[in-house]
């Protein structure tokens, strides 16, 4: 963008900016004109902009800021949008409804920043005259959050919820369940909580922790997310991640005798869910609840670093592996994924599952692949839906540099600010048919050593800005030109209260190393 006109550096980056002369000014007098179908995102203006900016944007035929359904858009796709301010007026404009809420967040950047943060005086909210035609490269653009490891109250989720939209990031998965902790309420199952939701301690820290969400919780943060155009996708890992219901209801294991405790250390724990009939229903059971809460067409069931260690040592498993015609006890992993997956596709559900290799999943799963980009490519190439989420350039739980003081973060080599921004969801050298195949990528945010959401904030940002930016704007890297966005949208976040980790000449460098995973 122009260096005179920092207003217009916006993130994620618009497809087409076209500068005009001009400034358009919202007063006290301004009214909104929301046609039918836009009066959605017409409340949604009103209800972020009204509280920081003092200004009751009231509704009128009359009004100047118009927000109108415009099928002749339609060649922008499901979410993108055009938006044209002049002197006198301001227009936005969308085929569908998901558009106009993007644009609502693109008024917000074009406003100064004391817009987003409120309480200020003697600030005229002007924006710049433009004409934005803008759409995404990627129908998912995500980031996942971990909130089996360490606990964060749904009020932090709807903040977090916030700040991905403000990004035009649409999805957020919700990683609910794991060995540490299940923070999902299944009414079937109460010890499910008031047993797995707690733990003694983590690392022999002497510190308990625990947490739980209700179900009214839940859907109110759906709802939340909802208006602002952000989908839930929730994750309750099977057959493996699964101490915690272990602990709680030690029969679904493969050692009904054996008390577990809910585990207290991080890594790849060797306890797995059994493969008898009780264990199928209560995996059913969990879902049904999951599913009335969460109406995502997607549903994370994991699937990922399951030791078949215990089905090979264990007489029924290694019968129902015999009954089901299998080569032996490894192949139940997938004979497991691919009941419960038919179960979800059989409720209309979109069943989806972390990749190892590419190939392990049945068919009809889309897969994240977190491994290696090459994996992304083999599970293109058998049919699936990919999101890619390769751990050296998507996992906000490495630190950002070796600079002293980092705090703690997963072992192995840092990703860098501009790792995350080089992320490729779809290599240029992948053919037509694979390319078509991926749906976008997400950051993950695992929570072994973050605790807090300032550490959650310090290591998402300004690394999520990032991927935004690649995830919406696609195929044109432009690093330096996302370094000089990224300077002017820090005001932003500070306004909005980010503690985000500052800029410094090192983070904006673009040297990044490779290294393999640790154990997720």
């Amino acid at each position: 963008m122009p260096a005179s006109r920092p207003e217009l550096s916006l993130v994620p980056r618009p497809h087409k900016v076209s500068p005009r002369p001009g400034r358009f000014l919202l007063g006290q007098d301004t009214a909104v004109r929301a046609l039918p179908g836009a009066e959605p995102a017409a409340d949604l203006l009103r209800a972020l902009l009204g509280p920081t900016t003092g200004l009751p944007l009231r509704s009128s035929s009359e009004g100047r800021v118009v927000l109108a359904l415009d099928p002749h858009l339609g060649g922008l796709g499901d979410e993108g949008y055009g938006l044209t301010v002049g002197p006198e007026a301001l227009l936005l404009r969308a085929a569908r409804p998901e558009g106009l809420l993007r644009g609502v967040q693109t008024i917000r950047q074009l406003l100064p920043p004391e817009a987003l943060s409120g309480g200020v005086r003697g600030v005229p909210w002007e924006l710049p005259c433009v004409e934005i035609s803008d759409l995404p490269r990627h129908p998912w653009r995500g980031a996942m959050l971990d909130v089996a490891r360490h606990f964060q109250p749904v009020s932090y989720l709807r903040r977090y919820v916030d700040l991905m939209a403000l990004h035009k990031l649409n999805v957020l998965h919700l990683h609910l369940t794991d060995d540490q902790g299940w923070r999902m309420p299944v009414d079937a199952f109460p010890r499910l909580t008031s047993v797995g939701g707690h733990r003694a301690q983590s690392l022999a820290d002497g510190v308990p922790h625990a947490g739980s969400y209700t179900k009214a919780e839940l859907r109110d943060l759906v709802r939340h997310a909802r208006e602002l155009g952000v989908t839930v996708v929730p994750e309750i890992e099977m057959p493996g991640h699964v101490r915690a219901a272990l602990a709680a209801y030690p029969a679904l294991g493969n050692h009904p005798e054996r008390q577990l405790d809910v585990w207290t250390r991080w890594g790849v724990c060797d306890t797995v869910l059994g493969v008898h009939e009780a264990v199928l229903d209560f995996c059913r059971t969990v879902l049904d609840e999951v599913m009335e809460v969460f109406p995502s067409p997607y549903v994370h069931i994991g699937g990922e670093e399951c030791p078949t260690t215990e089905w090979e040592n264990s007489p029924a498993a290694r019968d129902r592996a015999a009954a089901e015609g299998l080569a032996g006890p490894r192949e139940l992993h997938g004979w497991f994924m691919a009941r419960i997956g038919s179960y979800l596709v059989e409720h209309g559900r979109r069943p989806t599952g972390w990749a190892e290799t590419g190939a392990e999943l049945p068919p009809e799963f889309t897969v994240m692949t977190w491994r290696d980009p090459a994996h992304a490519l083999a599970a293109a190439r058998r049919g699936h839906r990919v999101v890619t989420a390769h751990h050296r350039s998507t996992y906000l739980d490495y630190a950002q540099s070796t600079d002293p003081g980092e705090p703690p973060a997963q072992r192995g080599e840092p990703v860098a600010l501009h790792a995350v921004h080089a992320n490729e969801p779809v290599p240029r050298d992948w053919e037509p048919e694979a390319a078509s195949r991926v749906l976008g990528t997400q950051a993950q945010l695992w929570t072994e050593y973050v605790t807090t959401p300032d550490r959650i904030e310090y290591l998402t940002y300004p690394r999520l800005c990032a991927l935004a930016d690649r995830a919406w704007s696609g195929e044109r890297s432009d690093w330096a030109g996302f370094v000089g966005r990224l300077r002017v949208h820090t005001a932003r976040l500070d306004a909005l209260g980010v503690r985000y980790r500052p800029l410094t000449t090192r983070s904006l460098a673009t040297a990044s190393a490779g290294t393999a995973p640790p154990p997720r």
